[in-house]
């Protein structure tokens, strides 16, 4: 039996698809964040205030955690408002940690990692929804390799290894676009097995957890791209 097989009544047959639905709520994710640290990058007021004073910063990226972590916990049992706020709020703070990339980098280098992830999420997520093949088998994989960055990270700190750094972000493109398909994937299969039988509380709480996994999947690979596409202004 599934995880979710008690939040749902089978009566209540929709014609509606939570995968779409997902990318619905992925993409306006996105758009918030994008906003977010276009605008607070431009102010400059600000922009002093995060620079001069490094526990904001960490205080804005301890609460995105917080949301990840409460998020993927209890959004099953969170009202649609308080599921929607969390996740808006998610992006809000993602936009503004994200904000400094606009210091750090040219807007050609930002755009053109902005349209090689968008290619690349787009065809990881295109073969997921397409192959007959299940991706269950390499997920173990996936979750070693994403260890393996977090731990080879924190390492680099103290080494700073230009070596090292390239190499972290080259297998995090390749860990993050196989999470792309992976998690497609497994939407997928929820979209098959709840689209129809949902509540409209439900449907939009499996729609903000999708989102969310994709979202951070399309955030990371971004990431990556722009450290290997960047050159520092």
């Amino acid at each position: 039996m599934s995880q979710y097989e008690g939040y749902f009544d089978p009566a209540a047959v929709r014609e509606r698809s939570i995968i779409k639905n997902v990318y619905v709520w992925m993409t306006a994710g996105l758009a918030l964040t994008g906003a977010v640290a276009w605008w607070f990058s431009g102010n400059t007021a600000l922009m002093r205030a995060f620079m001069s004073n490094p526990l904001l910063y960490i205080g804005a990226i301890v609460g995105e955690f917080a949301l990840v972590i409460y998020l993927s916990r209890r959004i099953m049992q969170m009202s649609t408002t308080a599921a929607t706020a969390a996740f808006a709020g998610y992006a809000i703070l993602n936009g503004i940690t994200l904000s400094f990339i606009f210091l750090a980098y040219t807007g050609a280098t930002i755009a053109l990692a902005f349209l090689t992830t968008a290619a690349a999420f787009g065809a990881m997520s295109l073969y997921a929804v397409t192959t007959k093949r299940s991706l269950e088998g390499i997920s173990h994989y996936l979750l070693m390799g994403l260890i393996g960055i977090i731990i080879a990270s924190v390492i680099n700190l103290f080494l700073k290894s230009p070596a090292v750094y390239y190499l972290i972000s080259y297998v995090g493109i390749a860990v993050f676009m196989g999470l792309t398909a992976w998690d497609t994937q497994r939407i997928l299969a929820m979209s098959r097995q709840f689209s129809g039988s949902a509540d409209e509380t439900n449907y939009i709480r499996l729609s903000i957890m999708g989102a969310l996994k994709l979202y951070l999947d399309f955030i990371n690979i971004f990431l990556f791209l722009l450290r290997i596409f960047g050159r520092r202004r």
